[in-house]
């Protein structure tokens, strides 16, 4: 399994003299709580959920590799990195070289992106849905191979490669993160492909999802414990998230002290048969971090 606890950072200081201090201080603290994995947010724009689209949003893959090198033991990566921003041997390179810097720490979280703004703004190619979920699948085609060492050469619709390499590697093997929950794309896509799905979905839905996870497994005679589930639930320890943002996160939103939210975690995400859970904190402050792992360990999946 990649991970059991991982922690979503979403918002970030808004004071830029203050913004990597305070990332650092938040990984140290997740890591020294146990989390096994720390994650960013792969935008250029903060989500018009979370705050205003001018926040602070450090691009993801430079902020990666910085905390790399502050910090001993957590697994790091982007929850997910949109396959419309890089070219996907790019991709390869970046990953490749965060695992170095880490030590053999790095998750590679992909997905299709969803944006829109972003793209129209920044100049990116946007697409429909089934165009980006095509791009995805030939990603995959050059990535995989080059991160576990391979040169391929590909030509598809949208990307080619000669004979690609990424070099230097630190492991023969980077987890593979897939994020997404439908069931005709996404998790066939992460039964083909990945180490973990991490399904982004509300919580209600995650019995049937994990149950699509299982099927598509054995549809093509893979293992379903080979591949690692979890999901992003958003929390609220202090009562402080705005009415919007709750309304914005209700699918997976959930409130009260760190034992009651660790209690509804475990009846609503570890037992609907998901095995990880990634926590996202809007307001941050010292010690909330560390307070729900206390609450969430002994509950945790074996």
């Amino acid at each position: 399994m990649t991970f059991r606890l991982g922690l979503l950072i979403p918002k970030f200081a808004s004071d830029p003299k203050k913004l990597f201090p305070t990332l650092v201080a938040q990984t140290r603290e997740a890591e020294a709580a146990g989390y096994e994995a720390v994650f960013v947010m792969d935008h250029f724009y903060q989500a018009a959920n979370i705050g205003a689209v001018e926040d602070p949003m450090p691009e993801a893959y430079t902020t990666l590799g910085a905390l790399a090198a502050a910090t001993d033991t957590v697994q790091l990566g982007a929850l997910v990195t949109g396959v419309t921003y890089r070219n996907p041997a790019l991709v390869a390179k970046e990953i490749t070289t965060l695992d170095v810097i880490s030590a053999g720490r790095a998750i590679l979280g992909m997905g299709a992106g969803w944006y829109e703004l972003e793209h129209r703004q920044l100049g990116f190619d946007f697409g429909t849905f089934g165009e980006r979920f095509n791009r995805l699948d030939e990603a995959l085609q050059i990535i995989g191979p080059m991160v576990d060492g391979q040169r391929p050469t590909f030509t598809g619709s949208y990307y080619r490669t000669e004979e690609a390499l990424a070099q230097p590697r630190y492991r023969d093997h980077i987890p593979l993160m897939l994020g997404g929950s439908g069931e005709k794309k996404a998790i066939p896509m992460a039964a083909r492909y990945f180490d973990h799905m991490n399904l982004m979905c509300d919580l209600s839905e995650l019995p049937r999802k994990a149950e699509v996870v299982r099927r598509c497994c054995e549809d093509i005679g893979r293992d379903p414990a080979t591949l690692a589930t979890s999901t992003m639930v958003v929390v609220d320890v202090d009562g402080t998230m705005s009415p919007e943002q709750i309304a914005a996160a209700s699918a997976n939103f959930i409130s009260g002290s760190p034992t009651a939210i660790a209690e509804q975690i475990k009846a609503r995400v570890f037992d609907a048969g998901v095995g990880g859970v990634v926590l996202s904190v809007f307001d941050y402050r010292p010690g909330v971090v560390a307070e729900l792992a206390d609450a969430l360990r002994p509950l945790l999946p074996a």
